[in-house]
């Protein structure tokens, strides 16, 4: 019997406001929420919320020094969370991908997308069968032999690695974790397929697990515009959005960035996809904002996908300021007819604000347009509550005659 059962099962109440949130879905559990508990809690034991009638209200993994004090895992009825149960979660998020994501072309998506698929704090992405398993919740570490397990038996990857969110290192170091292969190590950089394309993945120290693969719906929605146009993209990161556009029969690509390491990888993708060698190319290694506002370039198709601008609430304002500064530095470099798409991954930065600040850009730009589009996130990155929805993108047509 562990520590934790031998006190009992860890019982909370919550105050009103926070019990309406749970019952409505939402997945977090704040310490200030809390009314009381019959005892401490320890890291990643299950805690019981009950309500004031003493009915089962949910069940979640317990953060003791954590502002999120419980992540939910299940709500309604009493349910049992044991091995089997986990197993049936994770069947349930590869089913939504096969045949529909992953698929002919596609060997690389995510396969559990967080709290909004039952796994709050943990996200796990495939790269042509390597998968990378990345934490955000310090609870998860007291339960991973039994995770890992099931993952194994469910996503029968070829290997495993376990990636950890900068707040929880000095926690999982404590209990003998590190980043890294978990059993057989693969490659630190991994190639695999989107829609056909090639792609490389730095699986081990990449930024996320190795890819933006958020974006995939959208890098097809620029394959579908990019036919004879020259094609900018700013924050050109890996080359994603080039990739798809020099296949979808564009005159020219040029890549943005301020990083050479980011030009390099994108270069290099460009060379896993020998088909394309045949659109000109262009890399340029300069502050995306300076270069947009001093250059006399011109194009007809223009992506702004910038990492994220506000990385905390107190950026909020100052970066919904930078989305309309960098969108109409980018609209002033765009020839008479040309598409703009901006994006954004900013999570504290709302929708409305997010458009909000593109419409000023194209107000001060002077020039008629019209929207084509607005998406968000691809299928397999489903946001089921309103801090999931980070991913914005939007489409505007320039037209030739002044207002």
């Amino acid at each position: 019997m562990s520590g934790s059962d031998a006190k009992g099962r860890l019982r909370l109440e919550l105050f009103p406001r926070a019990e309406t949130a749970v019952r409505s879905g939402h997945p977090w559990v704040y310490a200030d929420s809390i009314k009381s508990q019959n005892r401490e809690g320890e890291t990643g034991e299950l805690a019981v919320m009950y309500d004031k009638k003493d009915r089962f209200l949910a069940i979640g993994l317990y953060e003791a020094d954590s502002p999120i004090r419980v992540r939910i895992l299940h709500y309604g009825k009493p349910a049992g969370i044991h091995r089997n149960w986990w197993l049936e979660k994770a069947q349930a998020c590869l089913a939504r991908r096969e045949g529909n994501i992953l698929k002919d072309g596609t060997d690389g998506a995510r396969l559990i997308s967080g709290e909004s698929e039952g796994f709050p704090g943990l996200v796990a992405d495939i790269y042509a069968g390597t998968l990378v398993v990345k934490i955000y919740a310090a609870s998860w570490l007291a339960r991973w032999e039994e995770i890992e397990d099931v993952f194994r038996e469910v996503f029968r990857p070829q290997y495993l690695i376990l990636r950890l969110s900068r707040n929880i290192t000095q926690f999982a170091a404590g209990m003998g974790f590190t980043e890294g292969f978990h059993g057989e190590a693969g490659e630190e950089t991994v190639v695999f397929s989107e829609n056909g394309i090639r792609f490389e993945a730095a699986v081990l120290k990449g930024q996320k697990t190795g890819f933006f693969l958020d974006q995939r719906d959208n890098r097809s929605r620029v394959e579908q515009l990019a036919a004879g146009r020259d094609v900018l993209n700013v924050f050109s990161f890996t080359g994603g959005f080039s990739l798809y556009a020099a296949r979808g029969g564009a005159r020219s690509v040029t890549d943005l960035d301020i990083s050479r390491h980011a030009l390099d990888s994108a270069a290099r993708n460009y060379s896993l996809n020998p088909s394309l060698a045949g659109v000109k190319r262009h890399a340029v290694q300069a502050d995306a904002f300076r270069w947009l506002e001093e250059s006399g370039e011109n194009y007809d198709l223009i992506i702004t996908d910038p990492p994220s601008l506000a990385k905390r609430e107190s950026e909020r304002e100052g970066a919904a300021r930078a989305y309309a500064r960098l969108n109409l530095a980018a609209l002033r470099r765009l020839r008479a007819g040309g598409l703009l798409i901006a994006a954004s991954c900013s999570a504290h930065v709302s929708a409305e604000e997010f458009y909000g600040a593109v419409e000023e850009a194209l107000r001060e730009n002077g020039l008629p347009f019209r929207e084509l589009w607005r998406y968000g996130h691809a299928p397999d990155h489903p946001a089921a509550f309103r801090e999931a929805e980070y991913l914005k993108a939007v489409c505007v047509e320039l037209k030739e005659t002044a207002i």
